[in-house]
C-alpha cells in the first residue's frame, strides 16, 4: 500500500499523500464504487487520470471512508457525509487528501519550468518579492500556485480570480509556512498556508 506520507497537521486535521505505483486493476481491487463513480471513471480517457481517481478512493479508505461517504455540491466542492471537511488533489503520480473539522483546501503540482509562461495570469502582488533570476523561481511559483489553488478549493465560489482576489505573503523554504488572503467582493479572509516539496513536486494546504 503506497501511502507515501501522513501529516498530522493538528488534532483536527490530517493530510495523506499517495504515490501511484499500482496498475488500474490493482487499484480497482477491493474498492466498492457507487454506479455514478464507476461511470465517471470509465469516461476518463487517460489511464493516469483513472489511476489518480482510484488512488483518492484508496486514501478515503485509509481515513475510514467509503466512496458513498463522498459527495459534491453544485460548485464541485467535495463533502463528507459525517460533516467533516475534505479537499482532494491529484498530479501525475501523486494524489492527496486533507480531512479536517474545519474548512480546508489542498493542492499538489509538479515543478515545471513552463509555469514561468503563465505566471502573470495568477500573480500580481507576489512579483514585489519574486525575482526571475532567482534559481528557486520555479519552485516558488509552484508553491504560490499550490497555495492559490488550495484557497480556490476552500472558498469554492464562482468568479474568484487567482490574480485579482488572492495573495501570498513572502515566505522561505525553511519556514514551510506563510499567510495568504482572499479579498473577494465583501469577503476578506486570512489563511495559514503550509507547504512542502518531494520528488520534484510541491504540495500546499490552507486553513482559515
Amino acid at each position: 500500500m503506497p501511502l507515501y506520507k501522513t501529516i498530522p497537521v493538528d488534532s483536527q486535521t490530517i493530510v495523506k499523500i499517495w504515490k501511484i505505483t499500482e496498475s488500474f486493476d490493482e487499484l480497482r481491487q477491493d474498492l466498492k464504487l457507487k454506479p455514478e463513480t464507476l461511470a465517471r471513471v470509465k469516461t476518463m480517457k487517460s489511464e493516469i487520470h483513472q489511476r489518480g481517481f482510484l488512488s483518492v478512493r484508496k486514501l478515503l479508505a485509509s481515513f475510514g471512508y467509503a466512496d458513498e461517504d463522498l459527495y459534491y455540491d453544485a460548485n464541485g466542492k467535495p463533502h463528507l457525509s459525517d460533516g467533516k471537511h475534505i479537499s482532494i488533489t491529484h498530479s501525475f503520480i501523486f494524489s492527496g487528501v486533507i480531512v479536517s473539522d474545519n474548512s480546508v483546501g489542498i493542492d499538489i503540482e509538479k515543478q515545471r519550468p513552463k509555469i514561468r509562461k503563465i505566471s502573470k495570469k495568477f500573480i500580481d502582488y507576489e512579483f514585489q518579492y519574486l525575482k526571475e533570476s532567482d534559481p528557486t523561481f520555479v519552485r516558488k511559483l509552484t508553491i504560490i500556485w499550490c497555495i492559490k489553488e488550495s484557497l480556490y478549493k476552500q472558498f469554492a465560489q464562482p468568479g474568484l480570480s487567482f490574480k485579482q482576489h488572492t495573495l501570498v505573503i513572502p515566505f522561505t523554504f525553511e519556514e514551510k509556512e506563510t499567510i495568504s488572503w482572499i479579498d473577494y467582493k465583501a469577503v476578506k479572509r486570512r489563511y495559514r498556508a503550509s507547504f512542502f516539496e518531494f520528488e520534484g513536486f510541491s504540495c500546499a494546504y490552507v486553513l482559515q
